[in-house]
């Protein structure tokens, strides 16, 4: 089978090409539908993000100028979808605020028992607020003051989504491992 580059490959999406956008997606399915999975409750709403994701590269394919790395460039369409995705449902989700906090736990090798695919779960399970937050503050790196312009919150909002989606975590990993009974901090 012949061998054909990304830059090509893309190339020739930008002027339809079926072929090179299946090869395209190919290329980069598995890799996006993890990014999916990330801002998602379950695996049914990462293929749909999936899905609406590509639509867009496919759609937007002409904004790529070849100026960074194209996975960049598709990683971030992706994660704009989700973001869009999350602005049209926010009024929908309720919050329950009413949650006992555990202690940070400060043993590595319990979260280091963690599976990607357990932490993923924990994650999705997450209010959409605090698992948008998360995911753009621990996962993609942005900072509160970008994250807040990104889902038009208050700056102090992305920090409290932060710190409750962080003691939210923490409680599931305790539960994970029934350390609810143990002291943390010996």
């Amino acid at each position: 089978m012949e061998t054909i580059n990304l830059s090509d490959i893309v190339k020739a999406c930008k002027k339809g090409n079926r072929k090179a956008q299946e090869q395209l997606y190919k290329t980069f399915a598995s890799k996006m539908y993890a990014v999916c999975l990330y801002y998602s409750k379950d695996k049914d709403d990462a293929e749909d993000l999936l899905h609406n994701g590509f639509i867009k590269v496919f759609q937007k394919i002409e904004q790529f100028k070849g100026d960074g790395p194209f996975e960049a460039w598709i990683r971030r369409v992706f994660m704009n979808t989700a973001l869009e995705l999350y602005r049209k449902k926010r009024v929908l989700y309720s919050i329950n605020e009413d949650i006992d906090y555990p202690e940070y736990i400060e043993d590595a090798d319990v979260v280091s028992q963690l599976g990607t695919d357990e932490l993923i779960k924990m994650i999705q399970e997450l209010p959409p607020a605090y698992q948008m937050v998360f995911n753009l503050y621990a996962i993609e790196g942005y900072s509160h003051k970008e994250i807040s312009k990104m889902l038009d919150i208050a700056e102090g909002t992305s920090k409290s989504n932060l710190a409750r989606a962080r003691m939210n975590l923490q409680k599931k990993v305790m539960n994970q491992f029934n350390l609810s009974g143990r002291k943390l901090h010996e």
